[in-house]
């Protein structure tokens, strides 16, 4: 079992705000190289949150065509960070 972790800074320039963060998890998906496991996406601050924009019907079990993962930022103007963890193999 291996694991990886990564800090993501965020900075927005409004007091709310969300901003698509799916390119940074994708660059740390391959950074791990981790081929089989679960990422873990978690805002370190309690007016910001991490969430899917969910743009289809049903439910999932894998990430659909059309999801994309979010960043809400509630109190912005000041330096946050996600934290993202991978493990698997």
């Amino acid at each position: 079992m291996n694991s990886f972790r990564k800090e993501l800074w965020m900075h927005v320039q409004t007091r709310r705000a969300f901003v698509n963060i799916t390119p940074q998890v994708e660059q740390s998906l391959r950074e791990s190289g981790i081929r089989e496991g679960l990422c873990l996406v978690n805002s370190m601050h309690i007016t910001s949150s991490v969430f899917i924009n969910d743009d289809e019907r049903g439910l999932h079990l894998d990430f659909g065509p059309w999801e994309q993962i979010f960043y809400g930022e509630f109190d912005g103007q000041r330096r946050k960070r996600v934290l993202v963890k991978i493990i698997g193999e």
